[in-house]
């Protein structure tokens, strides 16, 4: 028996300490029980080359230990099938989008194969970055279920209710209140929160992206945009990130079904931070020529600089309405709930 204690020795080596002492009380008594069955088939003791060779049959205690540790997923089949439906939309639109605004490009610059290839080789690269970013998230996600597997239970059942979950916009909707978002929703939303992400942060280098076809117009155009633009392009960049950090969080912690209206009141603020940022513009400023001698277009550089700016102040104005709705009717709803609590 002591070459059976040194084999059990040797597993337990291999074994989570949490369950050691367990996985080693059933492996010892499965393993004693079916040395004594083969002792009394044969009628004698085994020897200890017999009892070598039988724990050889048995694995390496590697092997043995194996199969008491729990199976590794790196994304598990509970989130899989939604894994699997939210990388394959993700990257047939990113191929559609970008083959569209590629070909028109390459078409419009009148660029000849080489153009192509390197199209393909971009496509490639963007569909491993949009790949890279839904694998990453759901592996968080993944990590997260297996740690607090009370948290995401609801989500452990999606495989059942996923068709459900994602409705058409053409479905009929029942009147009244406003269903509440349910696990899948959540998963998409932070899902394609992160893809818009990236793609922002890709715009800079690859235009086309964000101009499509207009990118050409850009490019020929005698204009160009004003420095003020970077600034406004970072702070929707942050502004982003900060929501979907949000929100990321708010589905790791299983919150996202709850009611968050002073965050949407916050976020509504920030909202205006990028149209200040524009409006602030020195001298109004929004778009600049490329070449500052190039006087025969100061005229039209003027309007298009006055007509930017007033549609910008037009919508500072919007979004600054909808914030004081927004506080009006919450300061409202607080009032007739502590009327109703009085």
């Amino acid at each position: 028996m002591e070459l059976l204690e040194r084999y059990l020795q040797a597993v337990r080596r291999h074994l989570r300490w949490k369950r050691q002492d367990d996985i080693i009380a059933e492996l010892r008594a499965n393993l004693e029980s079916q040395l004594e069955d083969r002792e009394a088939e044969l009628g004698r003791k085994l020897t200890n080359a017999e009892i070598e060779a039988w724990l050889k049959q048995m694995g390496s205690p590697l092997q043995m230990a194996a199969r008491y540790q729990p199976q590794p997923y790196l994304i598990g089949p509970a989130l899989f099938p939604i894994y699997r439906y939210v990388l394959r939309l993700a990257l047939g639109w990113c191929a559609a989008i970008f083959a569209i605004a590629k070909t028109v490009e390459i078409v419009a610059n009148g660029r000849g194969g080489d153009a192509w290839v390197g199209a393909a080789l971009q496509l490639l690269w963007i569909l491993f970055i949009n790949a890279a970013v839904v694998t990453l998230v759901f592996v968080v996600l993944e990590r997260s279920r297996v740690k607090i597997p009370e948290k995401f239970a609801q989500g452990a059942a999606m495989g059942n209710h996923w068709p459900q979950a994602v409705a058409s916009p053409f479905d009929s909707r029942p009147q009244g209140r406003k269903k509440p978002k349910t696990y899948a929703q959540a998963v998409i939303e932070v899902i394609f929160g992160w893809l818009v992400l990236v793609w922002m942060l890709l715009v800079p280098h690859y235009p086309v992206l964000l101009m499509g076809p207009g990118v050409v117009v850009l490019t020929l155009s005698p204009f160009k945009l004003a420095a003020v633009w970077w600034t406004f392009y970072w702070c929707i960049v942050l502004l982003n990130a900060g929501e979907l950090a949000w929100h990321t969080v708010d589905l790791l912690q299983e919150r996202w079904q709850g009611p968050h209206p002073a965050r949407r009141l916050v976020e509504q603020a920030l909202g205006l931070v990028p149209l200040m940022v524009v409006l602030a513009a020195p001298a109004r400023v929004l778009i600049v020529l490329k070449d500052p001698a190039d006087l025969a277009h100061a005229a039209t550089l003027a309007q298009i600089n006055l007509w930017t700016y007033r549609g910008f102040a037009v919508i500072a104005a919007i979004v600054f309405l909808q914030l004081a709705s927004m506080a009006v009717r919450m300061s409202l709803d607080a009032y007739r709930r502590r009327l109703a609590a009085g």
